[in-house]
């Protein structure tokens, strides 16, 4: 009986205003600190064939707990990935066979799956574990390669029992977060973390069980905000006439405040699972200027650039983290032979949109995404040269003030109308959602390249100016 159908569960569930499948999930991604814990005791250092076994066993335990016998999908998904890569590992058709059977693989799970709304089905784990293998299949062509300088880079096709223990490692199978094969080998081969060792020369797990419980804890802390912001405005009430009847700039920040707390619900999930993974010293990262250790590896989440983002560059540098380092390296690099810069994001953008799956709100959400980064990376460069406005940021506290607040102002709102598709998926609820805005975010950015020129030359400072300042 999966988790998620425990009578019990359903009650509390009940209590707490949410549905058993989130609260399964949630349980589940806890249940690695005690993982954690029984591998810093009994496995750490230890033969990595053990090590192996054990994640493997734990990790595939924790999925049948949530999905019962369609945790058989992700196993089938290593076994395709595994027999591939023992055939044609390191060459070019060993990359775009295991490109293809794993994305193909996880949206015949969405089309067979898939409902009008956001889905905790066995898909979830998939798609993080798609992303895994098909990396896992870039990694090992590029050992391959010669005069590879690519740090995650594998010299020799791992093992079935390394890829299964790899692919159901219990602090990241469910959510992430991502890391590369050779992390973990490294990691179970006591490569990664320098330690110490007792009396009897047994190897001494890391000092990262405390920084592990703080760093999920913050998790706590997010879904807390994310419960409190879901009690004042929910899904439902952006669909209500009665928040059609509020004024346009109440409008504006409510749907500010709704997409910020559900961005919460990945964060709070995220910081949890990144604590597990900290737990197990699986993120140590060297040591800082100070000589502390660093556990910041595997981090998918960058909560001080997240809360003072002024530009949407910061949300994509600080929000899922991991997905979008892994997008950077295995599809925009990769699609050098577009020829341009602005392609290669579009193909990622495309990519990361058919990754998420068929519902229409994904694709409108990240075109969304696509014209409003082109809208910034166009007029920074031009407002950075304006000497004017330069000197009053640099000399005015006021005016530094009064700029910073307009950022935080056109951020907010406009993240939160970039996720109105994301969020209510189905065409019917996010259109009607965006008309009652006046589909304001679209005409903005969809009509800057139009009149772009004419601001910039607006901005432009005249030629005494430039003179002067020359």
């Amino acid at each position: 009986m999966a988790v998620q159908h425990f009578g019990p569960l359903t009650k509390l569930s009940d209590i707490l205003g949410t549905s058993p499948d989130a609260l399964g999930l949630f349980i589940s991604i806890l249940l690695g600190f005690p993982v954690a814990l029984l591998h810093r005791k009994y496995f750490f250092g230890k033969n990595p064939q053990y090590q192996h076994y054990f994640f493997t066993a734990c990790g595939f335990v924790i999925g049948f707990l949530n999905y019962d016998w369609n945790i058989l999908h992700s196993l089938a998904a290593l076994l395709g990935t595994y027999l591939v890569l023992k055939l044609y590992g390191g060459t070019s058709k060993s990359v775009i066979i295991c490109f293809i059977y794993n994305l193909g693989y996880l949206l015949v799970g969405y089309y067979t799956t898939a409902t009008d709304d956001y889905d905790i089905k066995w898909t979830l784990p998939q798609c993080v574990l798609t992303l895994r293998l098909i990396g896992l299949a870039f990694d090992v062509f590029d050992g391959r390669q010669p005069e590879n300088k690519k740090p995650m880079a594998l010299h020799q096709c791992p093992s079935l029992l390394e890829v299964a223990a790899y692919t159901y490692f219990p602090g990241s199978f469910l959510v992430g977060p991502q890391f590369s094969m050779k992390r973990y080998l490294d990691y179970v081969n006591g490569k990664l973390v320098e330690t110490e060792a007792d009396s009897e020369g047994r190897k001494i797990a890391p000092n990262s069980l405390l920084p592990g419980i703080k760093r999920a804890s913050l998790g706590f802390l997010y879904i807390f905000m994310y419960q409190v912001g879901r009690y004042y405005v929910s899904d439902q009430y952006l669909l209500s006439s009665e928040f059609d009847n509020l004024g346009f700039l109440k409008r504006c920040f409510l749907v500010g405040l709704w997409a910020r707390c559900n961005l919460y619900k990945y964060i709070s999930c995220w910081l949890i699972a990144e604590g597990v993974c900290i737990a197990f010293g699986l993120t140590y990262n060297g040591k800082d200027n100070n000589g502390k250790d660093k556990w910041d590896g595997c981090a998918n989440v960058e909560l001080i650039t997240f809360e003072n983002a002024t530009e949407f560059n910061h949300y994509i540098l600080s929000f899922n983290v991991n997905t979008n380092h892994w997008a950077a390296e295995y599809i925009y690099k990769r699609c050098k032979f577009l020829g341009s810069k602005l392609y290669s994001q579009l193909a990622t953008l495309i990519f990361l949109a058919i990754w998420h799956g068929f519902h229409s709100g994904y694709y409108a959400c990240f075109f969304m995404e696509f014209i409003i980064m082109y809208f910034e990376k166009d007029l920074k460069p031009v407002l950075l040269k304006h000497s004017k406005l330069q000197y009053l940021i640099k000399e005015s506290f006021l005016f530094r003030i009064l700029v910073w607040s307009v950022l935080k102002v056109y951020t907010f709102v406009f993240m939160g109308y970039s996720m109105i598709s994301f969020i209510l998926l189905s065409y019917s609820r996010y259109m009607k959602v965006y008309s009652s805005f006046y589909f304001m975010g679209h005409i903005i950015f969809l009509s800057y390249p139009i009149f772009a020129p004419f601001i910039k030359k607006a901005l432009m400072p005249q030629r005494s100016e430039r003179e002067h300042t020359d």
